[in-house]
């Protein structure tokens, strides 16, 4: 859809140059402008669209605090093998 504007753009200069109504040059001018404007805006408006993710990808507040906790409990066991570990093993000397 912005390419149609830019197509817009190139026609309405195209009938600005080929005019010889002032009237209608400023017309065109002016449309050429506003089209040349709505295709810039379509098209970046585009690429912020696909740089960003999916909403669908989001993860929901009741799926985030699960794997929260998660994660909490692998660090809780990881740290309860660490001193299980550090318990059975003989001191050494520094």
């Amino acid at each position: 859809m912005p390419w149609l504007y830019l197509l817009l753009a190139v026609a309405a200069l195209a009938i600005a140059f080929k005019t010889t109504s002032v009237a209608v040059l400023v017309i065109c001018l002016l449309a050429a402008l506003g089209f040349a404007l709505a295709w810039l805006m379509g098209a970046l408006a585009r690429r912020i669209e696909d740089r960003t993710g999916s909403p669908a990808m989001m993860i929901d507040p009741v799926e985030l605090q699960r794997l929260r906790e998660q994660a909490e409990a692998r660090r809780a066991a990881a740290l309860a093998d660490a001193g299980a570990q550090a318990a059975q093993d003989p001191a050494r000397p520094g």
